[in-house]
């Protein structure tokens, strides 16, 4: 009780909300879930009136792996459905959210468990939950995080799991509630570095690209090394990156040409882009911005510096530029970043530094320097998609 407590507390007073997974591994002896203890964990939530989601276990395909005991789909989807019968015994939970099975990588075998799962369960989940962690935190090193073709394994994942929802359960939401940079916790200097950050901003524009609205990052401290602060709670180069695009990007996915970009690939050779260009409608929270303007962000892989000529309606409009670069002597293994030139640093133990933007005058090229991040929000461009929610 006294943990849950102060779990709550801690995301209530961040403006969070807290979805809780529930032990899966209680079991009875004809292996079907054992309820008795998350029952009285619900109602002593409930006599506290928290506001709370819910799910079950956690990477089910890995119970025989870590524990000795094996769950399949059906028998996860029949302890789903046990689950969602309890919290509609509880006033307070009627009509709570519930996610899951949270999978781990679609293998084939992972997914004939999610194909079990919907075929019993598929209708008492709100939204299809799942795991990613692009490499094995065993054999990391710095370039790993440059391969283009690293960065591609997510969309193949994606289609894999659409693929099991159209069958069962056309239209219902699929959220990413496990991603990091590295698999076992990560690696010290690795994945809790600059260089970390170009499998992350990927991942935020090619899944709201495909429609997934929802990313639950791990994690925010403390756990391995794909955390966002540090054991001092100083942010890391990855929590600078996700307050940028919290204050910048809206949820609106924009489609986007880069004339020069999009070549045709010839039989036996893969155009893997090393400039990746992603657009949204600039965030509705952000006061600084009117309706109507768009934000670009931009991830260059390549070991030289790019340039990009915005067209159209964007030619003639002021940009705001917000680059990220490492900051220090260690390069892309830094912790520690700049914005526009600026070390990024917390101003006391309260207060978030100003994010200051760097202005470019209209029609001005767009100058990407090698292996970066950016954002550019081009300024009252009135765009018709932006205007209204």
């Amino acid at each position: 009780a006294r943990s849950l407590d102060k779990l709550y507390n801690f995301a209530d007073c961040s403006g969070l909300h807290l979805i809780f997974a529930l032990n899966a591994l209680r079991r009875n002896p004809n292996n079907s879930w054992n309820s008795s203890n998350a029952l009285s964990l619900l109602k002593y939530s409930a006599s506290k009136k928290y506001n709370i989601s819910w799910e079950l276990g956690n990477e089910p395909n890995n119970y025989r792996t870590l524990m000795g005991r094996s769950v399949n789909g059906s028998q996860l989807g029949k302890d789903y459905v046990q689950l969602r019968s309890l919290l509609q015994l509880i006033r307070t939970y009627s009509k709570a959210n519930l996610y899951g099975p949270n999978i781990g990588r679609p293998r084939k075998n992972v997914i004939a468990l999610l194909e079990g799962f919907m075929k019993v369960a598929g209708s008492t989940v709100d939204a299809v939950t799942w795991q990613h962690y692009y490499i094995d935190g065993r054999v990391a090193k710095v370039t790993d995080f440059l391969k283009t073709r690293l960065l591609d394994t997510l969309s193949d994942q994606i289609r894999k799991i659409q693929k099991v929802l159209n069958t069962y359960t056309p239209g219902k939401k699929i959220w990413l509630e496990g991603v990091g940079a590295t698999s076992a916790g990560g690696m010290n200097n690795l994945s809790d570095s600059y260089a970390a950050g170009f499998l992350w901003l990927n991942t935020l524009g090619l899944l709201a690209s495909q429609g997934i609205d929802v990313v639950v990052r791990h994690s925010f401290l403390d756990h391995g090394h794909n955390h966002l602060v540090d054991q001092n709670f100083n942010p890391l180069p990855d929590y600078w990156l996700s307050l940028l695009y919290k204050r910048l990007i809206g949820p609106k996915v924009l489609a986007i040409h880069v004339a020069g970009l999009q070549r045709k690939p010839r039989p036996g050779r893969v155009i893997r882009d090393k400039l990746r260009i992603y657009a949204h409608c600039t965030s509705y929270h952000n006061h600084n911005y009117v309706r109507g303007s768009i934000t670009l962000y931009i991830i260059n892989l390549h070991r030289s510096r790019k340039k990009i000529k915005l067209a159209g309606t964007l030619r003639d409009k002021i940009v705001h530029q917000y680059l990220l670069q490492p900051y220090g002597k260690d390069g892309l293994h830094s912790k520690l970043v700049q914005l526009n030139g600026q070390p990024l640093a917390m101003v006391d133990d309260g207060t978030l530094p100003e994010l200051k933007p760097r202005p470019l005058r209209a029609g001005r090229t767009l100058v990407i320097p090698p292996l970066t991040m950016s954002f550019y929000v081009v300024k009252n461009v009135n765009a018709l998609a932006c205007r209204y929610r």
